[in-house]
C-alpha cells in the first residue's frame, strides 16, 4: 500500500501535476479581487466562497491522470495480476490524490487570505474547513476519473459529473467560512466529506473492474 501511495505521489510530482492545482488555486486568488473592486468588506465577505469554489475547481485539474494512463498502458492489469485488488489500487490513488494537492491548497489558503482580506478567524476556519472537506474532493475527484476512464473526451463529461455532486462540500464548506459552525456546518462539511472517503474505493474499484474488462 505504502508503495502504490508513493508511486501516485511520484508520477504526480515528477509529472507536475502537482503544481496545476496550486497555481490555479493562487491565480483566483490573484484575479478576484481585480474583478471586485477596491471594496475591502465586500471582498472580505465573499473571498472565502470564491477560495472554496477555486480549491473545487483546482481539484477538477489532476482527473484526467488518475486512472485512465494506468488503464491505457495495462499497470491496473499487472497490479490485479499481483493479486492486488481495484479497492487497494483506488485507496492508494486516493491518498496520493490527496497528498499531491490538498496540503498544498492549505498553505497556499495563507497568502490567497491576505489577497482577499480576509481576517484572521475567517482564514482558521478556512483552514479547518480544506482539511476535512478537501479528501473529500479527492474521493470524488478519484471516483469521476474512474467512472470516465474508459470514454472518449472524458475530462469535458468528469467535470459535467464531478460539479454537481461537490454542491454539499462547497456549500458547508463556504458556510463555515463565512458564519462559522453556525447550523453545524462543520459537522455537515465532515459528514458529506466522510461518505465520499468512504464510498469512492468501492465505486472507483467497480469502475476499475469494469474499464478493464
Amino acid at each position: 500500500m505504502i508503495g502504490l501511495v508513493a508511486r501516485e505521489l511520484r508520477l504526480a510530482v515528477g509529472g507536475g501535476a502537482a503544481t496545476l492545482p496550486l497555481i490555479f488555486f493562487l491565480l483566483v486568488a490573484t484575479l478576484f479581487p481585480f474583478a471586485v473592486g477596491p471594496d475591502g468588506p465586500l471582498l472580505a465577505r465573499t473571498g472565502g466562497g470564491a477560495l472554496w469554489m477555486a480549491a473545487l475547481l483546482a481539484a477538477l485539474l489532476p482527473i484526467d491522470r488518475l486512472v485512465e494512463p494506468d488503464l491505457a498502458s495495462g499497470t491496473l492489469d499487472q497490479l490485479a495480476l499481483r493479486g492486488i485488488s481495484e479497492e487497494m489500487i483506488a485507496i492508494a490513488k486516493l491518498a496520493g490524490n490527496w497528498l499531491s494537492f490538498g496540503p498544498l491548497l492549505m498553505l497556499a489558503a495563507f497568502p490567497a487570505a491576505a489577497l482577499m482580506g480576509l481576517p484572521e478567524e475567517v482564514l482558521w476556519r478556512l483552514e479547518l474547513g480544506l482539511l476535512v472537506g478537501t479528501p473529500g474532493l479527492a474521493a470524488l475527484t478519484l471516483g469521476v476519473a474512474a467512472i470516465t476512464a474508459s470514454l472518449r473526451r472524458s475530462g469535458a463529461l468528469a467535470g459535467l459529473l464531478m460539479l454537481p455532486l461537490a454542491v454539499p462540500l462547497l456549500i458547508f464548506g463556504a458556510g463555515l467560512v463565512e458564519r462559522g459552525n453556525e447550523n453545524g456546518a462543520l459537522q455537515l462539511l465532515a459528514a458529506a466529506s466522510l461518505l465520499l472517503v468512504a464510498g469512492a474505493p468501492f465505486a472507483a474499484g467497480a469502475a476499475i473492474r469494469a474499464g478493464r474488462e
